[in-house]
């Protein structure tokens, strides 16, 4: 298991760089992953997507579907990609501080 240090803090991560415990999610965490994904400025977009994840994954243990993150978000794919170049289940779940998905997110 791996540790990043970012302004200050301390995260544990797996092997691919998601957060070991979604309650060690930060903003810093946010500033952190912004940076290695390539997104120069979070917008009040991204922290609708963010929202919504860490929302879905406190009541039901997992990271939604693709289609129901765009449903209920308003975003199509397409934007979402624009939104986080990795796509959602790379970028925003990482960024969100929920663990890797193991299904179609």
């Amino acid at each position: 298991m791996a540790v990043v240090e970012f302004q200050g803090k301390s995260f544990e991560v797996d092997e691919d760089g998601f957060l070991q415990r979604f309650e060690d999610w930060t903003p810093e965490w946010v500033d952190y992953i912004k940076d290695t994904e390539g997104i120069k400025e979070m917008t009040d977009d991204h922290q609708k997507v963010i929202d919504f994840l860490q929302d879905y994954y406190k009541k039901n243990g997992i990271a939604p579907m693709v289609r129901i993150l765009s449903k209920v978000t308003g975003f199509k794919l397409k934007q979402i990609y624009e939104l986080f170049p990795s796509g959602p289940g790379k970028g925003a779940c990482k960024m969100a501080g929920l663990p890797k998905p193991t299904g179609c997110v």
